[in-house]
């Protein structure tokens, strides 16, 4: 195949690792090229100003082996601990973090919600697919009330975390929700994410038909999909709404766009002040 006729993405993407071992019908291809259009939109022609830190589970895997790019592929919920140490053992570093909501919310949760509250110069992706889909399909932090998963036959009895309102309430500087079905709304974010200084967070909702299709009713892609395309999309000063959300009411959006100072350069003003 020539240069001129391979696809964009190929420069960023380890053409050796290709075609992906996601399953038929995963979400984690449209991030992943939501992800890329957004590199390039910014002018990016590599991977090389970026490092990327994941945990475990299926989204972990979109940045390796597939990326050309510095990874680190760490422990289940610890993504963002990782990316901690790095950021601040080199701050130069543009530190990208993407991993699903099993990793991000529930193993991770408290990890998220303090870096967001530190405000620690990161972009966070989280892959939000409703499930533990690697594992087995367990009932995870952001399954809905009454869905049939693999530990929860009879229904699921918890409320879902909403994960963008939590890490928007927690002080990140931006965070925004989008799906596979919205493609350019979720590049435009990813991209407004990167160049955001401080903690900013994009949650993509993702397909899975393996694991959470087949628990609830909706195996085939193109179904979900189509339930994506119905969420409402927020307009972006709208009030919050804080109704616990049901499988017709995940509002999509933006839920925060600030420049308040990042963790880093705040502890920079206080040696200052101590040198002085």
């Amino acid at each position: 195949m020539s240069s001129q006729s391979k696809h964009f993405a190929l420069q960023y993407l380890r053409e050796e690792t290709l075609p992906s071992t996601f399953c038929s019908g995963c979400g984690a291809g449209e991030v992943t090229n939501s992800f890329i259009k957004a590199v390039k939109d910014l002018g990016h022609e590599d991977l090389n100003k970026f490092t990327f830190v994941s945990g475990i589970g299926c989204s972990s895997w979109i940045t390796s082996p597939y990326f050309k790019a510095d990874t680190l592929h760490t422990t289940h919920g610890r993504a963002i601990a990782f990316a901690t140490g790095l950021k601040l053992a080199n701050p130069e570093l543009k530190i990208v973090v993407i991993s699903g909501d099993g990793d991000l919310a529930a193993i991770g949760g408290n990890h998220l919600i303090h870096a967001a509250r530190r405000n620690i110069d990161m972009t966070v992706i989280c892959v939000n697919n409703y499930i533990y889909g690697m594992t087995g399909g367990q009932v995870g932090p952001t399954t809905f009330t009454g869905d049939r998963t693999s530990t929860t036959p009879y229904g699921n009895p918890e409320r879902p975390f909403v994960i963008s309102r939590l890490v928007a309430a927690a002080g990140a500087n931006y965070v925004a929700r989008w799906t596979t079905a919205h493609p350019v709304q979720a590049a435009r974010a990813i991209r407004t994410a990167l160049e955001k200084k401080g903690f900013s967070f994009v949650e993509i909702i993702s397909q899975c038909p393996t694991s959470y299709g087949r628990k609830t009713g909706t195996s085939r892609p193109e179904d979900m999909i189509a339930w994506f395309k119905k969420y409402p999309v927020r307009k972006k000063d709208a009030p919050v709404d804080l109704q616990i959300p049901t499988r017709d009411g995940v509002d999509l959006g933006v839920f925060a766009d600030r420049n308040e100072i990042e963790f880093i350069e705040s502890m920079m003003a206080i040696y200052a002040n101590l040198e002085e």
